[in-house]
């Protein structure tokens, strides 16, 4: 793969810088805690100076409306130092990192120099921070800030960016190298750590972008048999925004009703599947239909989508679309073992469904206030409920394609792949999105 370049948000100044090319060795990363140990220290060592330098700087900014250059440089180091550390120890890059934060790592962050800034946002910056804070936990894991407490700088506990690392630890032994999705995901906690972080020592006045699509450089363009097809505006009505929980009521008691035929139809289409190598058609489009409702009720709840949605989960129904490939030739093992094989996609969705969590309720107040919802919120809802829907489409066995960790390209999911119940059902001449060469990526990606 070719080295990719920066690209984080052009309206974020603080830019993640990308020249990963996924290659890991497997003894270093098979040792990876023992060999980041020497990091630990020195971070935790670094973090508790760079607490007193904070707490200067606050002053100083309050003061002077900007943070002094000495100081600035030395907080913007450590940030950087931090992000380099913990792409190295979640496997998100490979070499080694030196002990100074300097610039040349290919998980690297841009700090712009000290600007002028609001010295109201300033005095109430840990308030401002807290919203933030909570995306923060669900994609880089609880800060035990070591630069709050001295202890521990910079770590974390849970999340996406540990899950993707857990995961990509057991496919890079494997493979010899980190799944593009998973190191993408790794980008992404990291991108918005290093904004959070930013804006909490006062580097920026820019509040965190939680965009996806902002944080991760040249994102792929994917052909996924379960693919999403978003089309929503980011305009919300007041009204049904407060009341969103009761007016999904009945379609949540719908939903559970129509899960337990669901449930005996995959257990049915897993018998069919093995035997006849593809799941029967009835069956293919009465799984699709549920998964499209299921996801049409979900982005409602969640606020990743505007409208009251139907009932049946008809196709092109709804702007947040879940569209299924027409149903193709599965690998038999793969579908015998299908529940083992889905249980490292099924943790990372625990992961995606805490931030879309998170983001419902963010999300939930801006609408309130604003009448729409923030398009980072959005994206990042999206991202969580792809994943969620392509993990769900592979247990079904709607597909054998293993969910994509990342995000992807803003478009991609348009890609005109043949997809059951669209207006143009057609096969490729093999049979499946496209026909031959269309086969999306198999594997824990």
């Amino acid at each position: 793969m070719a080295a990719e370049q920066s690209n984080a948000s052009p309206h974020h100044p603080v830019r993640l810088l990308l020249v990963d090319d996924l290659q890991r060795n497997r003894l270093t990363v098979f040792f990876r805690l023992i060999l980041s140990i020497p990091h630990f220290i020195w971070i935790s060592l670094w973090g508790l100076v760079t607490l007193v330098l904070v707490f200067i700087n606050w002053f100083a900014t309050l003061i002077q409306g900007r943070s002094p250059a000495g100081l600035h440089r030395l907080i913007a180091s450590y940030v950087k130092y931090a992000i380099h550390f913990h792409a190295y120890l979640h496997l998100a890059a490979e070499p080694y990192p030196s002990f100074d934060g300097s610039p040349g790592y290919p998980v690297d962050v841009e700090i712009p120099p000290p600007a002028a800034q609001r010295r109201l946002t300033v005095l109430f910056r840990l308030i401002l921070l807290l919203p933030a804070l909570l995306i923060v936990l669900v994609l880089a894991g609880n800060p035990n800030s070591g630069a709050g407490t001295g202890r521990r700088s910079f770590s974390y506990t849970g999340g996406l960016l540990p899950g993707v690392a857990f995961l990509g630890w057991f496919a890079i032994l494997a493979q010899g190298r980190m799944p593009r999705g998973l190191r993408d995901g790794a980008a992404y906690a990291l991108s918005y750590g290093a904004q959070f972080w930013s804006y909490a020592f006062l580097l920026t006045e820019h509040y965190p972008d939680s965009d996806p699509l902002a944080a991760v450089p040249d994102l792929p363009v994917r052909e996924d048999p379960v693919r999403l097809d978003l089309s929503d505006d980011l305009r919300r009505s007041r009204l049904t925004v407060f009341f969103r929980a009761l007016l999904a009521l009945p379609h949540l008691i719908w939903l559970e009703l129509w899960g337990i035929i669901a449930l005996l139809c995959a257990i049915l289409n897993w018998f069919a599947t093995l035997f006849a190598g593809r799941s029967p058609e009835g069956l293919h489009r009465f799984l699709a239909a549920y998964l499209r409702y299921y996801f049409h009720v979900v982005s409602f709840l969640y606020l990743i989508a505007n409208p009251f949605p139907g009932f049946v989960g008809k196709a092109g129904s709804y702007p947040f679309e879940v569209l299924v490939a027409a149903r193709e030739h599965q690998n038999r093992w793969k579908t015998g073992f299908r529940v083992i094989l889905a249980i490292p996609a099924l943790l990372l969705v625990g992961a995606y469904s805490a931030l879309v969590f998170v983001v419902a309720v963010l999300g939930w107040f801006s609408s309130l206030a604003r009448g729409r919802m923030p398009r980072g919120l959005r994206n990042a809802g999206a991202l969580a409920l792809r994943y969620h829907a392509q993990a769900t489409g592979y247990l079904l066995l709607l597909t054998d394609a293993y969910p994509y960790g990342g995000p992807i390209a803003e478009g991609a999911a348009h890609e005109t792949v043949p997809a059951i119940d669209s207006p143009s059902p057609t096969e490729g001449p093999g049979g499946g999105p496209g026909g031959p060469g269309a086969k999306p990526e198999i594997g824990l990606s």
